[in-house]
């Protein structure tokens, strides 16, 4: 079910250079909203298209969401102060889905993708082992709230200047040779994610991916969004605003 309405902003910080944590009230989205669905947002007048962003958290009334400012839209969206009014539509798409009989599940994000995680490691009951993956120290954020939320947090950076050094990819495979799994949760950029997908495949492992992308609509009317899958005929294409932005990992192909 989604929405849309104008939600008082209450929250606001820079949590590192140029990503912003924000948090606004709204009793349905807080109430409907599922690990890994996206929200919609009207950025300022100044910007036609709403720009999609992940939930990353949400209860008691409030919606938490966190963005890097990239483009127009987004640099539109910092300027925002607590007590304004922002034109929100969610929440959005098909989140990740927690079966019962999983017991040994593993979260890995990368950059912004590790935004939309956090919610997910709270259902998964502290049970998760989870992988962040920056490019460096600057880049280090939510370590704490995943490390009080989570089994195991293992940080990575990519120029090896905190954490693991090297690609976060490689510290998940590496702790699968000595350690059972059940499931893969992952979001993050693409070559991260075809990095997974192919670990888990190998090892046939259960996975699901978030999927970043361009949207329009964000509600299936139009087909800006769309992503090849292995689907034969009129079904080969999906759209990530509706049919994800999660999908399993053996149902889509990643293209750069």
């Amino acid at each position: 079910m989604k929405k849309t309405e104008n939600c008082k902003l209450i929250r606001k910080r820079e949590i590192a250079d140029g990503i912003f944590d924000f948090v606004v009230e709204s009793e349905f989205m807080a109430k409907e909203a599922q690990c890994g669905q996206f929200l919609h947002v009207n950025c300022g007048d100044s910007t036609f298209l709403r720009r999609p962003i992940s939930i990353c958290d949400s209860g008691n009334g409030e919606v938490r969401f966190i963005f890097e400012v990239k483009g127009k839209g987004t640099e539109a969206l910092k300027n925002k102060e607590v007590g304004d009014m922002i034109d929100i539509m969610g929440p959005l798409g098909h989140g990740f889905e927690i079966p019962k009989d999983v017991k040994n599940p593993v979260i890995i994000g990368g950059g912004i993708g590790v935004f939309p995680l956090l919610k997910l490691a709270k259902e998964l009951g502290g049970n998760a082992t989870v992988f962040l993956g920056f490019r460096n120290k600057d880049r280090v954020v939510m370590e704490e709230e995943f490390e009080r939320t989570s089994k195991t947090t293992i940080v990575g950076t990519d120029d090896g200047s905190y954490g693991f050094d090297g690609y976060i990819a490689s510290a998940m495979d590496q702790y699968l040779n000595f350690n059972e799994c059940d499931m893969i949760y992952s979001c993050g950029p693409m070559p991260m994610l075809k990095a997974v997908k192919k670990i888990a495949e190998e090892r046939g492992i259960k996975c699901q991916i978030s999927l970043e992308q361009r949207m329009g609509c964000g509600i299936g009317a139009c087909l800006v969004c769309s992503c090849e899958t292995h689907k034969e005929g009129t079904d080969r294409y999906a759209k990530v605003c509706t049919n994800g932005p999660v999908f399993y990992s053996e149902e889509v192909t990643l293209n750069d």
